[in-house]
């Protein structure tokens, strides 16, 4: 298993990596040339393209790849069903715009929608022959073809900004990229497209999918609705303001989590009545997730203004304290992206949506608070606190539930993280302010967060565990 989970990393860390470097960059120039407000405008419009990428799911992607006994024929057959569920989901898309218009004031939403309707469509029939590569386990391809569709899209976006094509640069690239990954992952499959589908493999898979679905649905409310909410009741630029500081606070998620978790559920699947051994998994990926994302939490916190401003410019100078706020959920948001596939590879979606359940409740009372206060940072605020108690109904319904262990299992691997974040909080209280440009201060106190997160691993011995693991798993 091992040996399977250092390949799927290898591979989804090397495409993920480049992705966000390709994001990183992409996002860099589009922020000089197009303004919040503009960026305010496709952030209203994702919220409803990620619903519909929801819908044109349907929990399939995930079910194809925890059932083991489709044969081929039923996998088509099911791709023949997502066929229609994206043609009709791309229709209704193209006259979601009226009611977008209505609700945001804005009529801009009408051409726009019409557009994207496109990128429906080909988001929701690229689920199935992705999942089977999944479910193949090619991270390989899965991760190559992911890098070369953002890099189709930074490109498109980028020439039509500059051309003047405003708001539309960012939209019409999105469209390439689903249009990208479909043709590539179609033909790879070699999956076949039928007018006719059965019924059979779709109740083979219902029970699985349902779960995941609803989870899926009941967790988009819980993480768009701050959006959704701030893009009525705010301006545009708060909206765009908010979005950027949430965006970039997913970064690590990117970078560091998403490697692991990607490949967490394929891999894992294998050993669905082997509850002990995915608890271990759990476990040890928990504790390195924390013994980077604790650490991460206080640089981000107190290097908030370095990174807004340099990566994207001082017209982003409304996105700082937001981020700073957010800075303080990086690890609980970490770790909490890991237990989706903890759930899924138990074979206990039931579990899943309960827990999803949960979540929305936390964060919809969470985001209302804020949107009720009157500014983007007390949404901020109140989603860090209900990120926290989602944390702890996540692993208890894990821990207590699933494995049928106790909560203090769950928290000893967070104990001498803990004790890292508190070296970097003493550290960076010390620091005098650093009276150099914006790219020296960040390097600086990167260098700074590097030396003293090596210095805690040392002296917490997590430094020799590591190297140990490291040796261990060659």
């Amino acid at each position: 298993m091992f040996d399977q989970f250092k390949r799927g990393i290898m591979y989804t860390a090397m495409g993920r990596y480049s992705i966000v470097i390709v994001q990183l960059l992409v996002q860099a120039v589009l922020s000089r040339i197009l303004t919040p407000a503009e960026y305010g405008i496709v952030s209203a419009v994702n919220i409803f393209l990620v619903f519909f990428q929801l819908l044109a799911d349907f929990g399939i992607g995930p079910a194809i790849i925890q059932n083991k006994d489709l044969t081929r024929k039923e996998v088509n057959s099911i791709f023949s069903f997502s066929l229609y569920i994206a043609l009709g989901l791309g229709i209704l898309f193209v006259f979601l715009g009226y009611p977008m218009s209505l609700f945001y004031r804005n009529e801009v939403f009408i051409p726009i929608s019409m557009i994207l309707a496109i990128a429906v469509f080909f988001y929701g029939i690229l689920v199935v022959p992705q999942s089977l590569l999944l479910k193949e386990q090619n991270f390989r391809l899965v991760n190559l073809t992911t890098v070369a569709g953002a890099l189709v899209s930074g490109v498109v976006s980028i020439i039509l900004a500059f051309l003047g094509f405003s708001y539309y640069a960012i939209i019409i690239g999105n469209t390439t990229k689903a249009i990208t990954l479909f043709i590539v992952f179609y033909i790879k499959t070699e999956s076949k497209i039928s007018l006719k589908f059965e019924w059979g493999p779709l109740k083979k898979i219902y029970s699985f999918s349902r779960n995941q679905f609803l989870f899926n649905f009941i967790n988009y409310f819980s993480r768009n609705l701050d959006n959704l909410l701030i893009g009525r009741y705010f301006s545009s630029s708060s909206l765009a303001y908010y979005d950027r500081a949430y965006q970039v606070s997913l970064y690590p998620n990117q970078v560091l989590t998403s490697v692991v978790t990607s490949v967490m559920h394929p891999i894992l699947s294998d050993y669905a009545d082997e509850k002990e051994r995915i608890k271990r998994v759990y476990l040890r990926i928990s504790n390195l997730l924390a013994t980077l994302g604790l650490p991460l939490s206080v640089f981000l916190f107190f290097s908030a203004e370095e990174v807004i401003l340099f990566l994207f410019g001082m017209q982003w100078e409304g996105s700082i304290m937001t981020f700073q706020i957010l800075a303080l959920s990086v690890w609980l948001q970490m770790i909490l992206s890991s237990t989706g596939g903890i759930f899924q590879s138990g074979n206990r979606t039931d579990l899943l949506l309960l827990s999803g359940v949960l979540s929305t409740i936390f964060n919809v009372t969470g985001i209302v608070t804020g949107v009720i206060l009157g500014q983007i940072e007390y949404v901020a605020a109140f989603l860090v606190l209900s990120f926290s108690l989602n944390f702890i109904q996540a692993n208890y319904l894990i821990m207590i539930r699933l494995f049928n262990d106790k909560m203090s299992t769950f928290f000893k691997v967070l104990i001498k993280p803990f004790i890292l974040a508190l070296i970097q909080v003493g550290v960076f209280l010390l620091l005098p302010d650093l009276p150099f440009n914006l790219f020296i201060n960040l390097v600086i106190k990167g260098l700074i967060f590097v030396v003293a997160w090596i210095a805690g691993l040392i002296l917490t011995g997590e430094l020799k565990r590591l190297l140990a693991e490291v040796k261990q798993s060659k």
